[in-house]
């Protein structure tokens, strides 16, 4: 063991791992899936007659060749053994054709399934409110998105149109297997309770190990991750070998699992294999016998005929139990990823039928907190019998130390959470009455680290606006007066970023989130630490600028530089979730309490 790598306990199960069996409500499972495929009915309806061909052809095939040797060939007619291997070629050239343009048409609608259910996955996941992404792994959601959704996708376009073909094939060549001889089939039939019973053994084995397959690989996406995330905290404090070592085993839990499916497969494929053999020996046997037997209806041409319509029937069985593990991988799949749909949001929104008022600054929103308490976890109340009340255009500071609420009551702004008593009016209007994209078409937020997405500058600042052109953009940053900072960039607005803003750094990221925030021209405006990353002389210039854009505009300023506080209407000084002061600048000094105290504390900082 390297130097400093701590042991590593065993992989625990995922705190997701469920007690559900997919395999007992296969039927909803598939039904629900194929629902999916109703806007695609001019894929379904022709690959389902090329289904119902294909597995009809296929028996008829050999029923045609069997016809040669037992007519043409027994007879030693040189014209119909000619003619009959013509036909035998060309309906098998159809046959073929049609395999082509099935498995074509399964694979269109497999991806156009995949493509509307992958774009609803994620329409759910994006109208999730905050309190989803508080307990839910970023992998676990990349997870279903993926793997699961990947695994659907076999399913429809592999699984279940070959097995329709195979079970419609030995359909087609049992019903002709009684035609030539119900006696030698009543022999076939014993092999289904064998077949029951070898799936329903192997079944509960192989669905559990897929099941905990598919949640080990969730751990795996999330871990990963988040690994990449924090990848600068894992070099700073030489973390990359315990990481790696975590990482390793997780993914040898992973392949454990896999490893459980193939032994069962390796088990389930050879028995289906044996019985198939044993019973074609036992067919030999007794067809032979009869054929032995005077005066016996059986002939050799009939046993011919019958035992390449056998083979129709028993290669179907092996295929479909090659098909199985796909059947369950995407019956998990289906499954996690129908949990995730049907997981429903914190709450609903209500029809709006009273919207907020759309005048832009001058006018401003107005705010009023009454008797609010919230938690985010049931009984660790954050915010205690909060009551407030800001006036359209007035600027609210927020002060107080490191966990006082001050970040939670701008997230009920923005309604990310909802109070659990007491009420929040903005316009007069409750917040649960007003639909989220109305509130944050008119709400504008710079947070302490904001993150930009990869692009340019220029699609980082327009991204809540998009059809902005660049003289508007251009216009915004030099009205906030770092206009010339945002042209020093290598190429200007055109300057490509990273993910998260790699290229740019703490303070220029800022930048962008400022110029980003106020292109909306929001009615209402939040600044939680939003100077922090910007150093004093550009904030200078910031301060001058935000003077005029916060005239007009309610503004709510998260902040520990006095500078952004000092000309607020309204500061609210919070500790352990309560307001324990509330004034302006001068007057809360001239009280010596709390918000006195800080200031010191600031000032001499």
């Amino acid at each position: 063991m390297k130097r400093g790598i701590v042991p590593l306990t065993h992989v625990k199960p995922d705190s997701e791992a469920t007690q559900y069996h997919p395999e007992q409500g296969v039927l909803k499972l598939l039904a629900r899936v194929f629902s999916y495929t109703r806007p695609h009915k001019r894929l379904l309806f022709p690959l389902i007659v090329q289904v119902l061909l294909r597995a009809a052809l296929l028996p008829v095939g050999t029923w045609a060749m069997a016809a040669v040797i037992n007519g043409p060939i027994e007879h030693k007619d040189p014209n119909g053994i000619l003619w009959g291997a013509l036909g035998v070629a060309g309906l098998a050239a159809f046959t073929n054709w049609m395999f082509h343009f099935r498995y074509k048409l399964a694979l269109k609608l497999g991806e156009a399934v995949i493509h509307d259910l992958r774009a609803e996955v994620v329409k759910h996941v994006f109208e999730m409110p905050m309190t989803f992404f508080d307990t839910t792994k970023v992998g676990r959601i990349i997870g279903r998105v993926t793997s699961d959704i990947d695994s659907i996708r076999t399913g429809v376009q592999d699984v279940v149109f070959i097995s329709a073909v195979q079970i419609g094939q030995m359909l087609v060549a049992g019903s002709m297997m009684i035609y030539y001889d119900w006696v030698l089939f009543l022999v076939v039939l014993l092999l289904a309770p064998i077949i029951w019973s070898l799936n329903r053994t192997f079944t509960k084995r192989m669905t559990e190990a897929q099941r905990k397959a598919s949640e080990s690989y969730s751990r795996i996406a999330a871990t990963l991750a988040e690994s990449v995330s924090g990848v600068r905290v894992t070099q700073g404090f030489v973390r990359e070998d315990v990481n790696t070592a975590y990482f390793r085993e997780l993914a040898a839990d992973q392949a454990k699992y896999n490893m459980v499916m193939s032994r069962q497969s390796a088990v389930f494929l050879p028995l289906l294999e044996c019985n198939t053999q044993i019973f074609t020996a036992l067919l030999l046997l007794i067809g032979g016998w009869r054929v032995l037997t005077p005066n016996s209806s059986a002939s050799v041409g009939n046993i011919v005929q019958f035992f390449f319509l056998s083979a129709l029937l028993f290669d179907p069985i092996k295929s479909v139990g090659n098909q199985y593990a796909s059947a369950l991988a995407a019956m998990v799949g289906a499954e996690r990823v129908f949990r995730l749909l049907d997981t429903p949001p914190a709450w609903k929104e209500t029809a709006n039928d009273a919207p907020l008022s759309s005048t832009r600054p001058p006018g401003g929103m107005s705010v009023e907190f009454s008797s609010l308490w919230f938690a985010y976890e049931e009984g660790r109340d954050v915010l205690k019998n909060i009551s407030f009340k800001a006036e359209p255009g007035q600027t609210v500071a927020l002060v107080g130390h490191t966990g006082s609420g001050k970040t939670s009551i701008t997230n009920l702004l923005g309604k990310l959470y909802l109070p659990q008593r007491g009420s929040l009016l903005l316009d007069g209007r409750n917040v649960l009455e007003i639909h989220s994209d109305e509130l944050h078409a008119q709400l504008g937020v710079v947070h302490q680290h904001s993150y930009l997405f990869e692009g340019t500058v220029l699609d980082n600042i327009r991204f809540a606006k998009p059809e902005a052109s660049e003289e508007v953009v251009r216009a915004v940053t030099h009205e906030l007066g770092f206009g010339d900072l945002i042209e020093a960039l290598p190429q200007g607005l055109l300057t490509r970023v990273g993910e998260g803003g790699t290229g740019l750094s703490s303070g220029q990221r800022q930048l962008v989130s400022f110029a980003r925030a106020l292109l909306v021209n929001p009615r209402l405006l939040i600044l939680d630490e939003a100077t922090s990353a910007i150093d004093s002389p550009t904030e200078e210039r910031i301060q001058r600028a935000l003077q005029k854009l916060l005239r007009g505009r309610t503004s709510f300023v998260v902040a520990h530089r006095l500078s952004t506080i000092r000309q607020a209407d309204l500061i609210l000084v919070l500790d352990q979730g309560a307001i324990v002061e509330r004034g302006t600048h001068e007057s809360l000094l001239r009280q010596e309490g709390a918000y006195a105290q800080l200031h010191a504390h600031f000032a001499k900082a």
